[in-house]
């Protein structure tokens, strides 16, 4: 085993097996109401507008709407409400951030060729946070049936059970050691039972000849009544720089394409503690295990839209956005203290700590496209109604290579669905004051409708425009319950969340 000392000294393992699963694949597969506030304050409802930076991540023609040359900042504070019922249980969790959510400039070309058809061009440039990760909940409870251990034995006993040989510390070998070299060596499953048995939450059955497999049994005291926590804190966000290039034909049409490069930088600290009161002579008492996931990487995207307007008042829109192309890295860091006891009482602490940070092979993350048909109508200078309608199949959400990822694949192809989203945005001018208000609906991605439920969310602001500056100013709100799961195996006892988010939104646009 010299071989791997000098990982070993670095305190990092690369490892040969992926634990990603279906809430990863959805967390960078959803976008979030976000960009400027005139779009946030009708609920992105842009498809047939144009005319606003973030109208272009609905459809690519809307640059070919502005008239003069623009840039624009937002920044916007998000808030976060999660209410968790687990087992009877209720408890809140707050979180906000405040972050610069877009800028953008566009610059448009207007053709002095009064003979040509095409009257107009335009290029543009834009960031947008496409999804605020940052998040807290925390759930808690007592499960009358199951434990922590079946989490851990889910693990060791796959497959016919894990040799001893691989999860028992060696003459020489500290926890580093072996943590690294089952994670280099038989990947994130071997590594999660040498966890559970260092901790003394597992033992074998029955053999112990370190030659064959076995099962393993459980050290915590069964019956039930398991006080447990679950504390999830995320911190990150998906971000999206947009080239747009886009044309205006005769006075009827605008086409547009988008080259989008997405960045993803996301950190998840899940802690999860479990105290049982079954049997205080004997076996596991309580026990805290830690689990910190840092996810980054880049991806592609591209989209293509056009707008018509079939007469003074009617505009149609169509758009299509590609799938996104990412390339992700996981990073990730465990920890498991356990207090045991027998006869005499409660025995010291057993902290299982390797300190190493488990360096996953990269992989690619293929989400699903999206259509989006747009109609607005335009009340001369006093006002316009605008409804959009979009399409995503999440079933086709698919992890690569494909051969390590075969179970989850099939997994997302038979749990997840097609997924429609509707929006409405409304605008009223008075003079140099716009006000505005939009409501949206969004159907689950899942099959059940439950693991993620359906999002409905309305919003309402006002801008005012200077001249050649505009203030806009928004508030959104929107909600959704979901059903978040302790653990992906073993444990897959799951909270109820209801989440209630809600936004204020600033933009200052300057045209140049």
């Amino acid at each position: 085993m010299k071989k791997y000392i000098t990982l070993f000294l670095l305190g990092l393992a690369v490892t040969t097996m992926q634990s990603q699963d279906i809430t990863d694949a959805i967390r960078f597969s959803q976008d979030n109401l976000n960009g400027t506030a005139r779009f946030r304050a009708m609920s992105g409802a842009f498809g047939a507008l144009g005319g606003d930076f973030s109208s272009l991540n609905v459809n690519p023609a809307g640059s070919a709407i502005f008239s003069n040359n623009q840039i624009a900042l937002t920044f916007n504070n998000y808030g976060i409400k999660n209410k968790s019922n687990y087992f009877g249980t209720s408890v809140d969790e707050n979180s906000s951030s405040f972050d610069l959510n877009q800028a953008g400039g566009v610059y448009v070309f207007k053709n002095e060729d009064q003979k040509s058809d095409w009257k107009k061009f335009s290029i543009a440039l834009n960031y947008e946070n496409t999804n605020n990760l940052d998040n807290s909940i925390f759930s808690a409870g007592t499960n009358t049936t199951h434990s922590i251990d079946s989490y851990f034995l889910h693990y060791a006993n796959q497959n016919g059970g894990i040799s001893l040989t691989n999860v028992q510390l060696q003459t020489g070998e500290n926890i580093t050691d072996l943590y690294s070299y089952l994670g280099y060596n038989f990947g994130y499953s071997d590594q999660q039972a040498f966890l559970g048995y260092q901790a003394f939450i597992i033992n074998p059955a029955i053999d112990y000849n370190e030659t064959t497999n076995r099962n393993y049994v459980s050290n915590i005291p069964s019956g039930g009544n398991y006080y447990q926590e679950n504390s999830i804190e995320s911190t990150g966000y998906n971000g999206k720089l947009t080239f747009n290039a886009a044309a205006q034909y005769k006075d009827k049409f605008f086409f547009g394409v988008n080259i989008n490069s997405h960045f993803v930088n996301y950190r998840q600290m899940n802690s999860f503690y479990e105290e049982n009161s079954n049997n205080l002579l004997s076996g596991v008492q309580r026990l805290r295990f830690d689990n910190d996931l840092y996810t980054y990487g880049t991806g592609f995207s591209f989209q293509a839209g056009a707008i018509a307007k079939v007469s003074k008042e009617v505009r149609f829109g169509l758009a299509y956005e590609s799938p996104t192309w990412y390339e992700l890295n996981d990073e990730l860091k465990q920890g498991l203290a356990s207090v045991s006891a027998d006869a005499l009482g409660e025995l010291p602490t057993v902290y299982v700590n390797p300190r190493v940070t488990n360096v996953y092979a990269p992989y690619q993350l293929q989400t699903p496209g999206k259509w989006t048909g747009s109609f607005a109508y335009i009340y001369g200078k006093t006002g316009l109604l605008s409804i959009d309608y979009s399409l995503k199949d999440y079933s086709n959400t698919k992890f690569t290579p494909k051969n390590d990822f075969a179970t989850t694949n099939r997994e997302m192809a038979n749990l997840l669905d097609l997924s429609s989203e509707i929006r409405i945005g409304a605008e009223y001018r008075i003079k140099e004051l716009s006000l505005r208000a939009g409501y949206r609906m969004e159907q689950s991605p899942y099959k059940d409708g439950k693991t993620i439920g359906d999002l409905t969310g309305f919003s309402t602001g006002f801008g005012y425009n200077f001249g050649g500056t505009k203030l806009d100013l928004t508030y959104s709100h929107a909600q959704r319950d979901s059903q978040k799961q302790m653990f992906a195996v073993g444990l897959t006892d799951a909270a109820k969340i209801n989440s209630k988010m809600n936004s204020i939104t600033m933009t200052l646009s300057f045209e140049l």
